[in-house]
């Protein structure tokens, strides 16, 4: 198809989705309060680096028409669902994908109102580098702090602060100059020293300071939202830290062309794997190597996190779903009782002698809380000790004891095996997101 003189046809796009795995990949999630303009903000970078397919941008097109727009309404890119629209709001954490000459990029759109603050744990979970969103005209608000406790709560390890809407302040270099002091004496509180942090005037609505510079902020001096997301270092992957491997499915197919075959089918959670590779089947502690490596296009030399393989054992064990498999010289520790620090998520609160379900990788067991020791109030950054509970969007410490023994890691040390979800066991709904070991944010 021809291209278009229309400014706004982009129909000489690729997918980028096709490049994910062949760049230098930037994982990112996005939050912010209502009506920051956060969905125009994501739209404008999808917008900006062409990464919108033509078919996509007729819709919007067409309905920012029926808004009475003159120009594309770039929110509309990210809002697809019919009823996010009709309201105005995004209700669900949505992946995008993108990619620049530099860099490849997958970023978590996570909700903006107060009661999916869950949504955001969800998005930022994985997440290498997290952009929070402010009205230049409101500045660090209430949900701006508990967004970046949850962040800091999770490890991400890169923070930026989009002052959006500076146009409507009249691109005041005062104004912004007051949001970023605030801004950065707070996460300083949670943690994060001065060089993972940067502050950038934008207005997503024009387009100022995201993709390309702007004329009309002078006096800033550092980089477009962009610029900073293809620059910004990347922390090693799961690849280079200790093996781990849940066991999600035990295959024996007892065929006549394989009648002894027993493999073990799932995801590398963290680090890598080889032929001969001596390795640790937990809870049990049963030692063997690894005799082969198998995919649906034939065997590996080597499996890395995120690949999803069966392993070949030397030796016929007795192993099962919900079981890990872990390098032999940095295993984790197997236990029954550990502390962790909770993201509640829960319209209900948690209280000590709650009988919950913890979901640990491929396993699930029954446990119990066994105590409630702290609780963070993420506004002032100061420890609430023994709370009576924790209530929804709450983070706190907790101890719990579980029917099973499970392999756990420190959060802070293997992030994958680190973390673990509660269930409600009545009805299945997820109520927090826990980190073993995890310290409550502004603790040091």
């Amino acid at each position: 198809m021809a291209a278009s003189d229309d400014p706004y046809d982009h129909r000489d796009l690729i997918d980028h989705r096709d490049l994910i795995d062949h760049r230098d990949l930037l994982r990112l999630a996005t939050a912010g309060s209502v009506d920051d303009g956060k969905s125009t903000l994501v739209g404008r970078l999808l917008y900006d680096t062409k990464s919108v397919l033509a078919d996509q941008l007729d819709d919007v097109r067409r309905a920012s028409v029926d808004k009475g727009l003159s120009t594309p309404d770039l929110s509309l890119l990210v809002d697809g669902l019919r009823s996010e629209r009709e309201q105005g709001i995004t209700i669900d954490v949505a992946y995008r994908y993108f990619a620049t000459p530099r860099r490849s990029f997958v970023l978590a759109d996570t909700p903006g109102h107060v009661q999916y603050t869950r949504n955001t744990v969800t998005g930022a979970s994985t997440a290498q580098l997290a952009v929070l969103l402010v009205d230049a005209r409101k500045g660090v608000v209430e949900q701006t702090r508990r967004h970046a406790a949850v962040v800091a709560l999770l490890g991400v390890p890169h923070l930026v602060l989009a002052v959006n809407k500076i146009d409507l302040v009249g691109y005041s270099e005062e104004t912004f100059t007051l949001i970023a002091k605030e801004f950065t004496t707070y996460v300083d509180g949670l943690g994060y020293r001065p060089d993972a942090v940067r502050v950038i005037p934008v207005s997503a609505l024009h387009g100022d300071n995201v993709v390309d510079r702007s004329e009309h902020t002078p006096w800033y001096t550092g980089p477009t939202l962009l610029e900073h997301l293809e620059t910004v270092p990347v922390e090693p992957e799961p690849h280079d830290m200790p093996f781990r491997f849940p066991v999600q499915y035990v295959i024996r197919p007892r065929t006549a062309e394989y009648p002894d075959y027993r493999g073990y089918a799932g995801r590398v959670a963290a680090g890598t794997v080889r032929p001969g590779d001596e390795v640790v089947v937990l809870p049990a502690g049963v030692r063997t190597t690894v005799a082969r490596i198998d995919t649906p296009d034939g065997e590996l030399d080597e499996a890395q996190a995120g690949q999803s393989v069966t392993l070949i054992l030397a030796d016929d064990i007795d192993i099962a779903r919900g079981d890990l498999v872990a390098a032999v010289g940095s295993a984790p520790t197997v236990t029954d009782e550990f502390d962790a620090t909770l993201a509640w998520l829960g319209d209900r609160p948690l209280h000590t002698g709650a009988r919950v379900l913890v979901k640990h990788g491929t396993r699930v067991t029954p446990a119990i809380v066994t105590g409630l020791s702290a609780r963070l109030d993420e506004q002032t950054l100061t420890v609430v000790p023994e709370p009576p509970s924790l209530s929804l969007n709450e983070i706190g410490q907790a101890s719990l004891r579980t029917a099973e023994p499970l392999p756990v890691d420190d959060y802070g040390h293997v992030r994958r095996t680190g973390a673990f979800l509660i269930i409600d066991p009545s009805d299945g709904a997820t109520l927090a997101a826990g980190m073993v070991g995890a310290r409550l944010p502004g603790l040091r």
